[in-house]
């Protein structure tokens, strides 16, 4: 038996009266895409989240960089606000990337992105139709064709989302995050519902079919790349073969952090991406000069 259809309750939606953002929507070939925006002034920096991360859950993040730049986030398609897709491999994901750059006249935005978001700037970059300061990939998923499997399997997964469809809780989030901070295990527990089966399908297919290292050679620098010192999705072996693949790139590993960089260690976390962010801005400005 299928799950039941993605839904949001009212008080999912109630979180974003605490949300410094305003929503903005794009409409393109595509589904209709939902952004939030924390600002009208600034560099643009567009998040992409993770597999099952509606963007309201990075706004603990996106908070933290208003000083710096202009953070917009992104329901990416199947997720939060968005509309379902008809596809979800990284060249659908890609091409919803620019039709935001596009449709809200961002000039020359940087990109941020985590685990799926992270494959995604990725190939939005390598693809070159919408011009870009620059990027930071946060523990890209390096499993593909001939690679080790993807370290969460698709039932634990389809797991979470069912139990976020009969109804979950903070403590219960806990019990697989114990170390995330509690209002975000709650802002999961209420948004979860809100990703659809077949894009958490169609995604999971992409980690084990679409090789990251097919995109990550060609990326355009400036790039940074954060990965966590205890990560399963990006092992050390990873990461040398990605400093090999793109020696150009800036690879920064951050203690005490698995896959979920920001959850595991805010504090750590942030500053390795503040200091990231600074490092693309100052260099796309010598770019230019």
């Amino acid at each position: 038996m299928s799950l039941p259809a993605r839904f949001l309750t009212p008080e999912a939606a109630a979180d974003l009266a605490d949300v410094p953002a305003v929503s903005r929507w794009v409409s393109s070939g595509g589904p209709r895409l939902h952004v939030l925006d924390y600002g009208d002034d600034g560099v643009p920096l567009l998040i992409l989240p993770g597999i099952t991360s509606p963007a309201v859950t990075m706004d603990f993040v996106a908070r933290e960089l208003t000083d710096l730049v202009r953070p917009l986030v992104l329901d990416v398609r199947g997720r939060g606000f968005s509309g379902d897709g008809a596809a979800y491999g990284l060249e659908a994901y890609a091409e919803d990337t620019e039709a935001v750059v596009e449709g809200l006249g961002l000039e020359r935005p940087l990109l941020f992105g985590h685990s799926m978001g992270a494959r995604i700037a990725a190939a939005t970059a390598v693809r070159g139709k919408a011009p870009l300061r620059g990027a930071v990939l946060v523990d890209p998923p390096m499993s593909g064709p001939g690679r080790g499997p993807y370290p969460t399997t698709l039932d634990a997964f389809l797991g979470q989302l069912a139990e976020a469809r009969r109804g979950t809780d903070a403590e219960e989030v806990g019990r697989s995050w114990p170390r995330w901070p509690l209002r975000e295990r709650a802002l999961r527990a209420r948004w979860l519902a809100s990703c659809g089966e077949e894009a958490v399908r169609g995604t999971h297919r992409g980690f084990e079919e679409e090789d990251f290292f097919d995109w990550w050679p060609s990326v355009p620098v400036p790039v940074e790349l954060l990965y966590g010192a205890d990560s399963p999705v990006v092992t050390a072996e990873g990461a040398a073969e990605a400093a090999r693949t793109l020696p150009d790139a800036r690879l920064t590993e951050i203690p005490d952090a698995g896959h979920m960089v920001f959850w595991d260690n805010p504090d750590g976390a942030l500053d390795r991406l503040r200091a990231a962010v600074r490092g693309l801005l100052g260099r796309s400005v010598n770019c230019r000069a």
